[in-house]
């Protein structure tokens, strides 16, 4: 049995945060500024968690390994699950050849690269983002803009940058759901709230998208479309979430955005850009001679219907999923089991929850996308053999990137269960009023960690909630603080990254798609925590 301790050394707050910091801060260094690979820094990181948890909070060594189990397993299922799966189906397009299909049909959509960064990362990853979540938009998204002829690196930072706006309500708003659930508020109401953060945010993203596809130049010539997509999706993530159902936000969103940004495009076209595009760090996009000899080709509409059909498939069966009858009924084959030996107590004296591991078999978004991809495998006039060859390929592509997220998520563990994370997050709710301005950070810095929005909201809803009690600032704010500001940590969660880097098969380069990313996740982030801070004071009639 352990008891979570909060400020173990020399009983000071302060400096048991920077002790419970390090392993946060060697992985962010190792990754980008030492560049080592992702399934390295994230070994090393996790060995120093465990040292730290047995040396300095006192946590028994059985218990800190029985976390970091827990922690690898929870890596695995749900979350390597759902992109092994999604990966998976993409192979098989791939294998069939229908991907080159796919890739031609949306360049005859716009055979601008900055309009398609748009389309497919922001609008289509927003709606892959609201039905499963849980790293499968940026796996698939990564993939189709390597098709469609963006350089790896590029397409990485393109589905990571685009993975913020819809995560707060992705998978059916389950974050939101397990936000109400920890903080005692109603998941409607907080779901109301960060519909008045995140679709402010989201007017910008496809901007930057355009900006890292083109620099000034893309945003100068395709700023039409970047802000209309921007700001259809988000009024259509305002409005739904505020007025119709918080749950149904990015699938609303989503497809009006992308319906927006196809419209224009039959009215007015950008400048279409035929030569190397301008990209950060010096690299330029070129379109593959094979594509550019075959974007003429005219295709059948059975070819092109089959090309599409995969993702037309993904939709329709996690649709069904989530139909109330259904969802209760594959709900049968949940089961919730204390992780056995591990036995943990919270520093208030009262059982821990971090000891339950939930094994939803049929309603985690990894076993649709596997039904999905078995439906898409008759579909392709794909043999079973031939299946099985895309799955291998698939588990040999994600083979380091399997070995990372396991790590992260059995660092995430240790920190959570011996207390470090809870350290860091309870030092910086003793901020007083300026907690309005650092809210945000706390489930940023929590996503970062987990790569998770619905497990920072886990780890500190409640405590949000007991910060702006003692700072007399709004616990609905601060709560949905937690969530806005936690999605900008998506794009450098190691876990994340890893998976991007797996997508498009550039092992090792994690640490450079962390440095590009970056600088985009920080500004954001201010972005919410100022919005955050004026939501307290002058913009309080926002609040409700």
């Amino acid at each position: 049995m352990y008891r979570q301790i909060l400020d173990p050394l020399a009983h000071s707050l302060g400096l048991s945060s920077l002790v419970a910091a390090v392993p946060l801060a060697m992985l962010f260094v190792m990754l980008g500024v030492l560049r080592l690979r992702a399934w390295m820094a994230s070994l090393l990181s996790l060995a120093v968690a465990v040292a730290i948890a047995v040396a300095v909070y006192r946590m028994p060594i059985g218990q800190a390994l029985l976390a970091g189990g827990q922690g690898a397993v929870f890596g695995f299922f749900p979350i390597l699950w759902i992109v092994i799966n999604a990966i998976w189906v993409y192979q098989m397009t791939v294998q069939t050849g229908h991907f080159d299909v796919l890739r031609r049909s949306f360049a005859s959509v716009s055979d601008d690269h900055r309009i398609q960064a748009i389309i497919i990362a922001f609008s289509f990853g927003a709606l892959l983002e609201a039905l499963a979540g849980f790293g499968a938009p940026v796996a698939v998204t990564s993939v189709m803009l390597l098709a469609l002829g963006f350089k790896p690196l590029k397409a990485a930072v393109l589905a990571l940058v685009a993975n913020t706006a819809p995560v707060a309500f992705g998978a059916m708003a389950t974050p939101i759901i397990t936000l109400g659930k920890v903080s005692g508020l109603s998941s409607d109401a907080l779901g109301a709230m960060v519909g008045r953060q995140t679709p402010i945010m989201a007017v910008f993203v496809p901007l930057a998208l355009v900006a890292i596809a083109d620099g000034r130049r893309g945003i100068r010539e395709t700023w039409p479309a970047a802000v209309t997509a921007g700001v259809v999706f988000g009024i259509g993530q305002y409005a739904t979430s505020n007025f119709v159902s918080v749950p149904l936000a990015d699938v609303v969103a989503s497809l009006l955005s992308a319906g927006a940004v196809v419209l224009l495009l039959r009215v007015t076209r950008p400048q279409t850009v035929r030569r190397a595009a301008v990209v950060a760090g010096g690299a330029a996009d070129t379109l593959s001679p094979e594509f550019e000899a075959n974007l003429g080709r005219p295709e059948s509409r059975a070819e092109v219907a089959r090309a599409y059909a995969p993702y037309a498939i993904i939709i329709a069966i996690f649709v069904i999923c989530q139909i109330a009858a259904v969802k209760r009924y594959l709900e049968h084959a949940t089961f919730i089991v204390h992780w056995p030996g591990l036995h943990l107590i919270t520093a208030k004296g009262g059982p821990s929850a971090l000891p339950s591991f939930t094994f939803n078999l049929l309603t985690t978004p990894g076993t649709q996308m596997l039904v999905a991809g078995i439906v898409s495998m008759v579909v392709l006039r794909l043999s079973v053999a031939g299946a099985i060859k895309a799955y291998g390929a698939t588990l040999y592509q994600l083979r380091w990137a399997i070995i990372t997220v396991m790590a992260v998520l059995a660092l995430a563990f240790v920190m959570n269960a011996s207390g470090q994370t809870i350290t860091l997050g309870t030092w910086m709710a003793g901020a007083g009023g300026a907690f309005a301005l650092l809210s945000p950070i706390l489930g940023w810095l929590g996503v970062a960690v987990t790569g998770s929005d619905t497990s920072s909201n886990s780890l500190f809803g409640a405590l949000q909630v007991t910060a702006a009690a003692k700072a007399g600032l709004s616990p609905l704010l601060m709560v949905a603080g937690n969530s806005s500001g936690g999605v900008l940590g998506k794009m450098i969660s190691p876990q994340n990254l890893a998976i991007a880097a797996a997508a498009v098969d550039v092992h090792g380069k994690e640490g450079d798609i962390f440095r590009r990313v970056l600088l985009w996740s920080v500004v954001f982030l201010v972005f919410i925590c100022i919005l955050s801070g004026l939501q307290a004071s002058v913009l309080s009639w926002m609040v409700s």
